[in-house]
């Protein structure tokens, strides 16, 4: 069923990290739910493994000294929406990745090869956009910290270099202190379907709850890589937080979404989705940040 060369399982991430090198065309696997399907599907047959799995290194969700929230790239969906941490700092992520696939997926998949797999509809990766998520990435040479805008280059291709692995994913205090979120995904089946076009919105409001002191948009499915909607997020910086606002946000995110038609929307309906979902979002976001409508 699954055509393979070799398979190679690493010890340590530097193991890891050689392993890659000496095998320059080998494949990154943890949980396997997207590597396993592709090679039964023939797009990788013959490939080399390099197994991750079995690292507990990169494993667990943890704060750092400065309260930075720490999320290492093996830790399967089902652990990201049950941690205490995630509940209580940003709930949203936990929720998003709650709608991947059905239970058997989200306990193998891990945060990490759902992001390295670098595809626009990945549930969390939208969600990480609007944290300003950082990426860890390391290899023989060291470690390395991108952003996620940066991290994702090309529809299917992150900026993971020869012989690197992904080894965690930051939330710094400053960009989840104060801010509550929403994600929403519009697909054609309420499970086991991947997204039409998924929206994630967070919001910070002022201290009195009535007016917005920052907005984050977020995207997948709005383009060829997950993708924020600065005009959006400017747009509405200082404004009242009502449903006036939540409109003018959904029309200012459409100047900087490109969606494409494919089998499973046109253009024009994912444009529509993405000016509708960043208007539910962003009221969603405002209520649970305790703001009145």
């Amino acid at each position: 069923m699954y055509d393979m060369k070799a398979l190679y399982e690493a010890n340590s991430v530097r193991h890891a990290c050689e392993l890659l090198l000496a095998h320059p065309g080998a494949k990154v696997i943890a949980g396997g739910s997207d590597v396993l399907v592709q090679m039964r599907e023939g797009r990788l047959a013959g490939c080399e493994l390099v197994s991750i799995y079995g690292l507990d290194e990169l494993r667990g969700i943890s704060l750092d000294e400065d309260d930075t929230l720490r999320i290492l790239p093996l830790t399967s969906f089902s652990h990201i929406t049950k941690h205490p941490l995630i509940n209580e700092i940003i709930p949203v992520l936990g929720e998003a990745v709650d709608m991947v696939g059905g239970p058997q997926v989200r306990n193998i998949g891990t945060i990490g090869g759902n992001t390295c797999n670098g595809v626009t509809s990945a549930d969390s990766a939208s969600t990480l956009h609007a944290w300003n998520a950082v990426m860890e990435i390391t290899g023989i040479g060291g470690t390395r910290q991108l952003s996620i805008k940066e991290f994702y280059v090309s529809a299917g291709k992150v900026a993971l270099l020869p012989g690197e692995i992904l080894t965690a994913i930051l939330i710094r205090n400053a960009d989840y202190e104060g801010y509550k979120g929403h994600y929403i995904k519009y697909a054609m089946r309420n499970a086991m379907d991947i997204a039409t076009t998924g929206c994630s919105v967070n919001v910070k409001l002022t201290a009195d709850k009535k007016t917005i002191e920052d907005a984050r948009i977020a995207y997948g499915v709005a383009g060829p890589v997950p993708m924020r909607a600065p005009s959006a997020e400017a747009a509405v910086r200082g404004l009242p937080a009502n449903a006036e606002t939540a409109e003018l946000f959904g029309k200012t995110a459409l100047q900087d979404v490109n969606p494409r038609t494919s089998w499973r929307a046109n253009r024009e309906f994912r444009l529509h989705l993405c000016e509708t979902l960043a208007k539910r979002a962003l009221l969603k976001a405002i209520e649970l940040s305790g703001g009145e409508i």
